[in-house]
């Protein structure tokens, strides 16, 4: 398995750890909930340095990403960042990502780990006009901080200033000593916090000073198992279980991430352009199990009559409201919301509600 800057570090910790992406991944210390809790209430940091990042840099960078991207790269200015995604021919996801624009004809794609090498090739394939692409996924470590003390943990240890910084921007400079830090108001939990980029020989000295500065705070290492607790809890789609390339963007809720602008000819733009205007056969929805029980991926969805008519994508119990919540897909004509819908847990049918996420308690 690959490792990261930090693996040595969660094994000294005592983390439960698994190959998730080819990487020796932790995926508890304490336990999912505390950890998922911890988030919530204070703070929180995952190593995420397994994420693909890929450069697409000069004066075709901008031309590239309007024909590979969903989204209207145009409209990014330097130091923002927007979400989108790769489209296939057939209109299905190939990977959601994030695109940093970092400066003037340089942007930055933080790619999924499962996909970096899938969508590596796909972007060089794509590459027809001559865009300059570095895959810099082996030069890069992440760490996400994450929670409502992120950012009086963080503000310790860097001239940016955090408290100011709006979500799905970023900065670059010194952080912890260490130079050409990009840090970004974005994250995965819904709890706010920061993400951090560095070189990896930086790696232990940013962990060290966050944890330092953090004390105070009752700061814990995060596994990837509360990230997707936390993630489902607000109802973030994750690739790989509630989208793929076989679902596309309208059908994942993703359509505003899909911009139809004129001159964008972005791949699978009229396979998507027919779907919008036909409408689509099925939905991912949101859903609270009425009766008790836990919903899991590939649990099927039935309506009062038994009829199956969709089946679960994600599914767990609510650290935060102790009830079962998922996501799946419907048949459009059971899509609307407070619509009730079946769960089928081991041969028992659970009523269930179609709910708008997030699904955690928000102050």
């Amino acid at each position: 398995m690959k490792t990261t800057p930090f693996t040595q570090t969660h094994i000294e910790l005592g983390a439960s750890m698994h190959d998730f992406a080819g990487f020796n991944m932790p995926i508890q210390y304490e336990g999912i909930i505390d950890e998922h809790l911890t988030v919530c209430n204070g703070v929180g940091v995952f190593d995420v340095s397994h994420m693909g990042e890929i450069w697409v840099k000069g004066d075709k960078a901008l031309d590239f990403l309007q024909r590979v991207t969903s989204n209207d790269v145009s409209k990014l200015q330097v130091g923002k960042i927007q979400y989108s995604c790769f489209i296939n021919e057939q209109g299905g996801i190939i990977d959601d990502f994030l695109v940093y624009k970092y400066e003037e004809d340089k942007y930055l794609l933080v790619v999924n780990a499962a996909n970096t090498e899938k969508d590596w090739k796909w972007c060089v394939a794509q590459n027809t006009m001559g865009a300059e692409l570095e895959n810099a996924s082996a030069r890069m470590a992440q760490l996400a901080v994450q929670g409502p003390k992120a950012t009086e943990t963080l503000q310790k240890l860097t001239s940016i200033n955090l408290k100011d910084m709006k979500y799905y921007t970023f900065a670059v400079g010194e952080f912890a000593g260490a130079p050409e830090v990009i840090v970004s108001n974005t994250g995965y939990t819904g709890a706010g916090g920061f993400e951090l980029y560095f070189y990896p020989e930086h790696a232990m000295q940013i962990w060290n000073a966050i944890f330092e500065a953090g004390k105070e705070f009752d700061i814990k290492p995060v596994g990837l198992g509360a990230r997707d607790t936390l993630r489902l809890e607000m109802g973030f789609n994750l690739y790989g279980n509630d989208m793929s390339d076989t679902t596309t963007p309208l059908e994942a809720n993703l359509g505003w991430i899909t911009k139809f602008v004129e001159g964008k000819d972005f791949i699978g733009r009229s396979i998507l352009e027919k779907q919008k205007a036909e409408g689509v056969s099925r939905k991912l929805i949101g859903f609270i199990l009425e009766d008790r029980g836990v919903p899991r991926q590939g649990y099927k969805i039935c309506n009062a009559d038994g009829d199956e008519i969709g089946e679960v994508t994600s599914g767990t119990m609510s650290p935060t409201r102790k009830i079962g919540v998922g996501m799946g897909y419907v048949k459009t004509e059971y899509a609307a919301l407070d619509t009730e819908i079946y769960i089928v847990v081991r041969n028992r049918k659970l009523k269930a509600r179609i709910v708008k996420p997030p699904f955690r308690k928000m102050d």
